[in-house]
């Protein structure tokens, strides 16, 4: 029986340790004079990506946008990489987008035009 159980317990802290690199708080690009910190986490069978904090020059402000996903259903796509939708605060319209990840810089592209025309960021991991 203890055979059992410590075979459980060595099973679920493996499973924990296991997270996928792109999970984490990543810090954005400035956008329209203000950046953000974005927690990505699993959401269902994807992660999803949320706005945790903002930032303007002069510090931190509370934004109309705390708490809102900015990073929709992304699921993976290859090493390294993944494909589901972005929110764009600052016009308030979503895009098809991708992610691909090198250490700790995730470069996030947004698209339209089936992907055609793309505008993409550089963010960099907080913690």
């Amino acid at each position: 029986m203890k055979k059992y159980v410590a075979a459980a317990l060595l099973s679920l802290v493996a499973g924990m340790a296991a997270a996928d690199p792109v999970e984490g708080v990543w810090q954005t690009e400035p956008d329209d004079g203000a950046f953000a910190h974005v927690v990505i986490e699993p959401c269902g069978q994807a992660f999803c990506g949320k706005i945790a904090r903002t930032f303007r020059a002069d510090g931190e402000y509370k934004s109309p946008n705390l708490g809102k996903t900015l990073v929709i259903d992304m699921v993976p796509n290859g090493p390294n990489a993944y494909k589901g939708k972005v929110w764009r605060p600052s016009n308030n319209k979503i895009y098809l987008g991708k992610i691909k990840l090198n250490g700790d810089q995730l470069k996030l592209s947004g698209c339209v035009a089936g992907g055609l025309l793309c505008s993409s960021q550089t963010w960099v991991r907080v913690k």
